[in-house]
């Protein structure tokens, strides 16, 4: 390994950061941090000061809180309001109508599949996409933040990695209908226009090449509106997306290597695809080698897969040496800063 090229993480009470970086040029380093909108302050201010000591130097603050986006940057963090997408059930009173709608004919607002929260809006209705645009450009004004972060930028899992199978009692070894996501009248409309085909009358949708087509553009051209209208405020737009180009287009329908983002962050959480660590370099470099160098990249990590320092330090040189520009921490944040993170 080559201890220029990675970030070796070592224990320091629950768990420390120390970062040997390339010769001349640190690499910053992300992690996605929740902050409750009634956080203490003081508390806000001490633990973004122990994230920057730590060697994080970019923060994703969720929450929606404009005072932790201040303290965050109070503190020499980079800040990015990391905001949910497309996995909106605060929204069910403002836009009741535009919900997806499974092939079931049942909507996300009434029976959200897997878990409760799984309230997914269509990316097809213009309705949605001018809330988002708006909410975007609201957030691209806010003079504490570099950036906008998307997630859940995607329709619901119409197959969920294999992991996670058996602690839904599932077996889905082809795309079920109560998972199968948009069938909505304007979904139907606009394929219909394109392709003259009513995709409910197709014999089996789950094979048609140019339905999976139509749904990947459909959360395409939001994502760049969305891109467009954050860039125009003068501020970054990034992502979270997928692992692979592969596994989003399959699983989420997300063509992200098509996405006008200026970084996306794969969560490569290999535990959850039945994975070793070893997978994390392969998986970056699909991704890497996907974008061809039209925008970086910057590897999730899961850190309840990685329970100890080799662990993490193998996870982390497998991706910088698959071309990622810097790692994104997720899920283990909170043991080192008492933040909620996950």
């Amino acid at each position: 390994m080559d201890r220029r090229d990675f970030l070796y993480l070592v224990s320091c009470g629950v768990l420390g950061l120390a970062v040997t970086a390339r010769a001349g040029a640190a690499r910053r380093h992300w992690a996605w941090i929740n902050a409750r909108r009634d956080a203490d302050p003081a508390d806000l201010r001490r633990r973004f000061a122990e994230l920057r000591a730590a060697g994080i130097a970019r923060v994703l603050v969720g929450g929606g809180s404009a005072a932790a986006y201040a303290l965050a940057r109070e503190a020499g963090l980079e800040v990015h309001a990391w905001m949910w997408t497309l996995c909106r059930g605060d929204l069910m009173d403002v836009l009741p109508d535009c919900y997806a709608v499974s092939r079931e004919g049942k909507s996300t607002r009434d029976h959200p599949p897997y878990v409760p929260y799984y309230r997914f809006l269509c990316p097809s209705r213009p309705e949605v996409a001018a809330h988002l645009e708006q909410q975007v450009t609201e957030l691209a004004a806010n003079d504490d933040l570099a950036g906008v972060h998307l997630d859940y930028v995607r329709y619901p899992d119409v197959i969920l990695p294999r992991g996670l199978w058996d602690k839904y009692g599932l077996v889905q070894d082809r795309e079920l209908p109560e998972f199968d996501f948009c069938y909505c009248d304007t979904c139907r409309a606009a394929f219909a226009a394109e392709t003259g085909s009513d995709v409910a009358a197709l014999a089996d949708p789950t094979a048609s090449a140019a339905w999976r087509q139509f749904r990947w553009e459909r959360v395409t051209t939001l994502v760049n509106r969305l891109a467009a209208a954050v860039h125009d405020g003068d501020k970054q737009i990034t992502a979270a997306v997928f692992p692979t180009p592969t596994l989003a287009r399959r699983l989420v329908r997300q063509d992200w290597p098509r996405w006008n983002l200026d970084a996306v962050l794969p969560m490569v959480y290999h535990g959850f695809y039945e994975q070793d660590v070893a997978w994390i370099e392969s998986a970056v470099r699909e991704g890497v080698v996907a974008l061809a160098g039209a925008r970086p990249l910057h590897a999730g990590l899961y850190l309840p897969h990685l329970p100890t320092d080799a662990d993490l330090a193998q996870a982390v040189a497998g991706a910088l040496r698959a071309g990622a520009e810097s790692v994104a921490l997720f899920g283990g944040v909170r043991d080192l800063t008492g933040f909620e993170a996950g």
